[in-house]
């Protein structure tokens, strides 16, 4: 059986900030070249890259990676991230989930809570929903800016077209000034269809065993479905640059879908050019010093 899978990343990758719609990209791919048997053992292999590559980006210490996951509800992000990141060293690896705001977090710009979840140097965060929300839901429920207590912002009226485009160029420099200083941002929304969704909040409502991850939020939510893909469609078109890449990952086959993931965030983490440090001939002496001292015990 062969293992050698390559896929095209610039096939998912939105860089240039032009409009385009979610309805142009498709939440499965028919001919995906490949058998689910022998996709779940390349899987295996790209976490397998995967630890290594975040083993030496945890010693070289230069580098902080920040991965966002955006997705409609039952799209699988909290199985993507569990099962893409199995093999890596937890203590280099930090998942953020992000729900509604607290108080604390309402007093302070709404970066806030996300700039002290950020990555340090030789890290891999992950951040599920992520400082996009504010211009998602909040875009949906334009009602949650006012818990922001702007002093511009009194009533609905005030939030116009001008607020989002002024959100979306925050976004960016919040995001430049990241990239400027060490760390690779990699974007991805996963990408499912209303019918999918349906079928997967079905099983979770007749498997016991997944009772736990449904809640009457969800289905609230679904009602606007073609409200969120418009806010993902104005976000995404808005705010893919260069520096940020989004990828739009069909979702709707999950193994598929997490293969692709593996593929661009090891394909990405080799881009850095990563190696382990090198030490200098004295610190190379005192390696041999110690050698001998414990060779002679």
């Amino acid at each position: 059986m062969g293992t050698q899978f390559e896929i095209d990343i610039e096939r998912f990758k939105i860089t240039d900030g032009t409009t385009f719609s979610l309805s142009d990209y498709p939440t499965e791919i028919k001919k995906k070249g490949i058998e689910k048997e022998e996709g779940e053992l390349i899987i295996q292999k790209d976490i397998e890259e995967l630890s290594s590559l975040q083993d030496v980006l945890f010693a070289e210490n230069r580098h902080a990676v920040l991965i966002v996951i955006q997705a409609m509800d039952a799209a699988g992000k909290d199985g993507t991230i569990k099962h893409i990141m199995s093999g890596v060293n937890p203590a280099g690896v930090q998942v953020r989930s992000f729900k509604s705001p607290s108080g604390m977090e309402l007093d302070h710009d709404y970066f806030w809570r996300h700039y002290v979840a950020l990555p340090g140097k030789g890290e891999i965060g992950i951040f599920n929903r992520s400082h996009y929300e504010n211009v998602l839901i909040t875009k949906v429920h334009p009602e949650l800016i006012l818990n922001e207590k702007h002093c511009k912002i009194r009533t609905l009226k005030d939030i116009d077209k001008t607020f989002w485009e002024d959100r979306y160029k925050q976004i960016i420099r919040f995001e430049k000034n990241l990239t400027e200083n060490d760390t690779t941002i990699l974007k991805f929304f996963l990408h499912v269809s209303k019918d999918v969704q349906k079928e997967r909040f079905l099983e979770r409502i007749d498997d016991p065993s997944k009772n736990w991850k449904f809640s009457s939020t969800d289905l609230k939510e679904r009602a606007f479905w073609d409200n969120y893909q418009q806010a993902y469609d104005n976000a995404i078109s808005a705010t893919s640059t260069k520096l940020a890449p989004w990828f739009i990952i069909p979702a709707d086959n999950k193994w598929y879908m997490r293969l692709i993931v593996g593929k661009i965030i090891c394909y990405e983490l080799k881009k850095l050019d990563l190696a382990y440090p090198v030490i200098s001939d004295s610190e190379k002496a005192a390696l041999n010093k110690a050698k001998m001292i414990l060779l002679n015990e």
